[in-house]
């Protein structure tokens, strides 16, 4: 075979070589020791919790070595590319904190464009560049045409793949593929201008050197050393319509843009012989591969699964209408990425979670089982530490947008809406009582008069004429100019009056003596102005709240009674 000429016939149009491309995309010239890294999604829809992993351990790895993280869009299949989705994409790993150095970024007009030297950061826009290193493999003798008839294409796309997997005997299609490929790699120069002259559209594969039975050792930075089968199979290089797999793109691109490490899903591990196998036949230096396990969950019956895309949370703007920052989602996020953070965190409470000296050694080789409670608990230590300003300005925001009339009203009084807020902030406990933002109406929701209700009633073993009497003594007495100390003593007061013991101490030590306790009669006063039995400092409250709003809320309960 002169495969000079295949070549020729085959890409007529390429008359670039490997060398201009490699004069085209120069090495990097970075320090010793920086690690260049990408995020290569497919803009399918929205961004999967899943890849918040991969983008945040190449941002971490890249930015902590002074490295580059650059995005990458691998559109090469035009069937399953949702429009906008490349753009909602950028803008949502934006606001969880993952700024790319270069790559497909938004201009001004909101529009995708290049930033970087080593672009186009399309893979649909890099067509020249895959057929001139595939034709210089036609040339090696490492890549054959398949050619298939525009009849058998269209026979080949009518089929319905659901019940051709049904219906399909796998060691016989194993077989029939195995006896296909070893025919396709006898075609003559002369069968390939007949088919070219018919206009009968081909396939590129590659002529695989591997045999199956035997094994491959590969270090991989999260799974450690593997030993996987070499690669046997003729996989497909460039489709029909001259556009690569996602096998060979990325070993194209990954060289040329001098990617230093592979950060993927595991799921990418069976193909990884025909990386390497690619990268062999290429030429190229080997970057080193990092496997991420899956994202689990724990289904109805306790099972672990994979969080698939249809599963509350899967999809990244899911968490912005539920109240969640992007602070807290990263955060947990770090939780699950390196096993230590939380330890690193608790002896370092004031640093960015971007401080932390991530490793790719500290992280999970089983998989991840996200779970709502852990980011919960995460996410109340991260409102918890904000100041009273600034999570004023974030509930706010977040009101504004998913609940407009509780967004009217916090803006509508700002200083008081942050009194409201700044209640136990700031020391070494502050309150956490906010696990989203979403959470701070039904907790601040009574201060205003718009949202209060009674949530609650009182208990039947109190009597209501003691509970009248201590909403009435209480106004009676009340005075806004009252440190805490005068204003408490008072309510001990009333307690004293109505039989209940103000000392705690003599009420634990003969209980069947009184009536109940001062807490029993901070609590009749609490459910009339609050709503509610559990509620923040009420002495706080009150002066938040004003005497005028307290007095119209006992009134009120007052006349119910």
């Amino acid at each position: 075979m002169d495969y000079n000429r295949l070549a020729d016939l085959l890409f007529p149009n390429i008359t670039t070589t490997p060398e201009d491309m490699e004069a085209r995309y120069p090495r990097r010239e970075l320090k010793e020791g920086a690690v260049v890294t990408r995020f290569a999604p497919s803009p399918t829809g929205f961004v999967h919790f899943g890849g918040l992993f991969p983008s945040t351990v190449g941002e971490r790895m890249a930015h902590l070595s002074d490295g580059v993280f650059f995005l990458r869009i691998e559109d090469t299949d035009a069937k399953r590319e949702v429009p906008g989705a490349a753009e909602g994409l950028i803008k949502t790993l934006a606001r969880y904190g993952v700024n790319f150095d270069e790559g497909a970024i938004l201009g001004e007009d909101g529009k995708i464009c290049d930033k970087g030297a080593y672009g186009p950061y399309k893979q649909s826009q890099r067509k020249e560049i895959y057929q001139t290193f595939a034709k210089a493999l036609v040339k090696e003798g490492k890549a054959y045409p398949a050619f298939t008839t525009e009849e058998e294409l269209d026979r080949l796309n009518s089929i319905n793949k659901k019940e051709e997997i049904k219906n399909t005997n796998w060691e016989e299609e194993a077989e029939a593929k195995r006896a296909e490929m070893l025919e396709g790699r006898k075609i003559t120069l002369e069968e390939v201008e007949a088919h070219l002259k018919e206009n009968h559209p081909f396939v590129l594969r590659i002529l695989a050197d591997g045999d199956g039975e035997r094994k491959i050792k590969v270090t991989d930075l999260v799974k450690g050393t593997l030993e996987l089968p070499e690669n046997d199979e003729d996989f497909v290089l460039l489709k029909s319509d001259g556009i690569p797999t996602y096998h060979f793109a990325h070993a194209v691109d990954d060289h040329l843009m001098g990617t230093t490490h592979v950060i993927r899903g595991e799921e990418w591990l069976p193909s990884l012989p025909k990386h390497l196998q690619l990268f062999r036949y290429l030429g190229f230096k080997l970057p080193k591969f990092m496997h991420i396990s899956q994202i689990m969950k724990l289904d109805e019956n306790g099972n672990k699964k994979k969080l698939s895309k249809r599963d509350m949370g899967a999809n990244m703007d899911d968490y912005t209408g539920m109240g969640y920052t992007p602070e807290a989602v990263c955060e947990y996020v770090m939780t699950l990425l390196n096993s230590n953070y939380e330890e690193w965190h608790m002896q370092n409470p004031d640093k960015h979670y971007k401080e932390f000296p991530f490793s790719a050694k500290k992280m999970s080789v089983s998989g991840c089982l996200f779970d709502y409670d852990k980011l919960n608990d995460v996410s109340k230590n991260v409102l918890s530490r904000m100041s009273a300003e600034d999570i004023t300005a974030k509930v706010t925001e977040w009101a504004k947008e998913f609940d407009e009339e509780f967004g009217k009203l916090l803006e509508r009084d700002k200083d008081y809406a942050t009194k409201i807020f700044a209640i136990g902030r700031g020391g070494k406990k502050p309150r956490k009582d906010l696990a989203t933002l979403a959470d701070a109406k039904g907790y601040m929701g009574f201060f205003y008069d718009e949202l209060y209700k009674v949530e609650e009633e009182y208990p039947d073993s109190f009597d209501k004429t003691d509970i009248k009497k201590t909403l009435s003594d209480f106004m009676e007495t009340y005075d806004e100019g009252d440190d805490m100390n005068t204003w408490f003593e008072k309510v001990k007061a009333i307690a004293d009056g109505l039989g209940y013991a103000s000392d705690m101490k003599a009420y634990k030590a003969d209980p069947e003596s009184f009536k109940g306790n001062v807490a029993d009669i901070s609590m009749f006063i609490r459910l009339a102005v609050t709503g509610k039995t559990n509620a923040p400092d009420l002495y706080t409250v009150m002066q938040i709240m004003g005497k005028d709003r307290v007095f119209d809320r006992i009134n009120k309960m007052l006349a119910v009674l």
